[in-house]
């Protein structure tokens, strides 16, 4: 069962709050993909105005995680294996790059960020908090692509990070798939800390592999 949120916000955060809630509720499986999001039933449920409702709802389209279609209203992409594929071929090209580019560039401090990023994505492995998982992984990603030394490939990767949470919270969901993505991410990071490219982008690379492979098994359970 998907964990329970409360959806209800506070009003002086009403347009920041929305996108975070309604985010966090797509990435735990709250919504089916393919299915339909009644704006009358979220207002109820977010407590807030449908004007306010619909440009949270324009910000979620702009990261892909929704389709907004006249007549029809917004809905969960039911998105295919060959868009997933697509994706984790993009993700693929992006990351082996910046943890090259990382481990030839990241200072002291970074690096003990970096570390610090790897520890709270394995207390989060640790828990059954399948959000927590997903912040902490995608803290520790940013920081490896805020050190690549290129902030263009940073940009890209920013655009692909809700499609890469939503699917990385369903593989994560898989049994021993976050103790698996802890090993592999200490791997990574172990190879940035000794400053070996190469060893750096190996380890990616399986990592990746991994994660898609897990990804494509979630979609054909439909877990």
């Amino acid at each position: 069962m998907p964990p329970e949120i409360n959806l209800r916000i506070l009003p002086r955060t009403v347009q920041q709050e929305t996108v975070d809630k309604l985010r966090l509720a797509i990435f735990s499986g709250m919504f089916e993909p393919g299915s339909r999001l009644v704006e009358s039933h979220l207002c109820a449920e977010l407590g807030i105005s449908r004007p306010s409702l619909r440009e949270a709802l324009r910000s979620l389209q702009a990261e892909r995680l929704i389709d907004i279609v006249p007549n029809r209203g917004p809905s969960i992409p039911a998105l295919t294996l060959e868009e997933m594929t697509a994706i984790y071929e993009v993700r693929e090209l992006l990351e082996l790059e910046a943890v090259g580019r990382c481990s030839q560039r990241i200072s002291k401090d970074q690096l003990h960020e970096l570390e610090k990023s790897l520890s709270a994505f394995e207390e989060a492995a640790s828990s059954n908090d399948s959000l927590a998982r997903v912040k902490t992984a995608a803290d520790f990603y940013s920081i490896i692509l805020a050190n690549c030394g290129n902030p263009i490939l940073e940009e890209v990767h920013r655009g692909l990070v809700a499609r890469i949470s939503f699917f990385r919270a369903r593989s994560m969901s898989l049994k021993g798939r976050a103790q698996s993505s802890l090993a592999e991410m200490r791997e990574i990071f172990e190879a940035i800390a000794a400053g070996d490219e190469k060893a750096a982008r190996k380890a990616s690379k399986k990592h990746i592999a991994k994660a898609k492979a897990a990804a494509k098994l979630s979609m054909e359970t439909g877990t």
